[in-house]
């Protein structure tokens, strides 16, 4: 309760300036604009092997094209290029392929130390939102970019999986994948291998244990809305609609018409979930209760404890239908003691 207590804290005193934006529904990206979503390819640690040095100026022209292109060393692009035959696609494959070797012989090793660090990512694109949660050993690798682009790449291919299912939307639609099956996951248009791939590359490179915990996503039709907030928020490193911190909540609304003020309702929603971490939505005929109440329509509002969050959002115009919130971490204290 002390940590719910601090967080509650933090939020209200932040409430009246908080720069988070709550992130709205935006226009779905063209085809021809999606490339910037896709992350920079991560660069596996300098451990390979160097070869008999190139000597001709197409070798050299080569080898800076193969460097600029992947970002390893030059003594490994120039091993890859002679085991390759000087064939560029080959001996970038290569690479890649020598880099997941020593990715997985390392997350092999440090396989079963705790993982009690990490950060949440949130990410939406049109009618769709994505929670991932990626965990590490230390906040030390949690606040290093390698590994923040490591948890882009996973709301990425979460985000492609959920577009991808085409079931026609009468409401809203809500999903949950567990560690394995997010594991599983394609790594997305023009990566290699699955998202356990990338995440054993990552061990690799910064020498912790990892796991890609879990993902939600939440699909929703025209009348809908949903409303977001991360505590904790740093921005991220290339992927201008996806913010990573170590709290996130999605919040969704069902509303008549769409409200100037949306934006702002569903930031403040989403900071109630995440202070007050409700079990379920309630209804507005409940009883309000007291500090203890579970049901998020019944609780003291965070930001205005004289009335309950239903007496806040009854006037809005605006229904609160369902939630999802993830704390980074949660239930690890729990496993251990079991």
């Amino acid at each position: 309760m002390s940590l719910l207590w601090s967080l509650r804290l933090s939020l209200v005193a932040r409430a009246a300036s908080c720069p988070v934006r709550a992130l709205g529904p935006s226009p779905v990206l063209p085809s021809s604009q999606a490339g910037p979503l896709l992350l920079q390819s991560p660069q596996p640690g300098h451990t390979f092997h160097a070869g008999p040095c190139l000597s001709s100026a197409s070798s050299k022209e080569l080898l800076m094209k193969l460097r600029r292109k992947t970002g390893y060393s030059f003594v490994n692009c120039k091993k890859a290029l002679e085991t390759c035959g000087g064939d560029l696609k080959q001996a970038e494959s290569w690479l890649h392929k020598q880099a997941q070797k020593e990715g997985w012989s390392k997350a092999a090793r440090l396989h079963g130390r705790k993982t009690k660090e990490g950060l949440i990512g949130l990410l939406q694109e049109g009618n769709t939102s994505v929670l991932v949660e990626v965990n590490c050993e230390t906040d030390f690798v949690s606040r290093n970019l390698k590994f923040q682009q490591l948890v882009q790449q996973v709301a990425l291919g979460t985000l492609l999986h959920c577009q991808s299912l085409k079931d026609p939307l009468s409401t809203y639609s809500k999903g949950f994948l567990n560690s394995s099956e997010l594991s599983e996951l394609p790594a997305g248009p023009e990566r290699e291998g699955s998202l356990k791939d990338w995440l054993a590359l990552a061990i690799g490179k910064l020498g912790e244990n990892m796991t890609l915990k879990r993902a939600a996503w939440v699909k929703v039709p025209a009348g809908f809305y949903v409303g977001s907030y991360v505590h904790g928020t740093m921005q991220s490193p290339s992927l201008h609609n996806l913010v990573l911190g170590k709290y996130g909540a999605l919040v969704i609304c069902e509303t008549s018409e769409r409200k100037a003020n949306l934006e702002d309702l569903g930031r403040r929603l989403g900071q109630h979930v995440v202070g007050m971490a409700p079990l379920s939505v309630g209804s507005l005929d409940d009883e309000p209760g007291g500090e203890a109440e579970t049901r998020m329509l019944s609780q003291p509002y965070l930001l205005d404890p004289s009335i309950t969050l239903g007496q806040y959002v009854q006037p809005q115009g605006v229904s609160v239908v369902d939630f999802v919130r993830f704390e980074c971490g949660e239930g690890e204290e729990l496993a251990e003691a079991e």
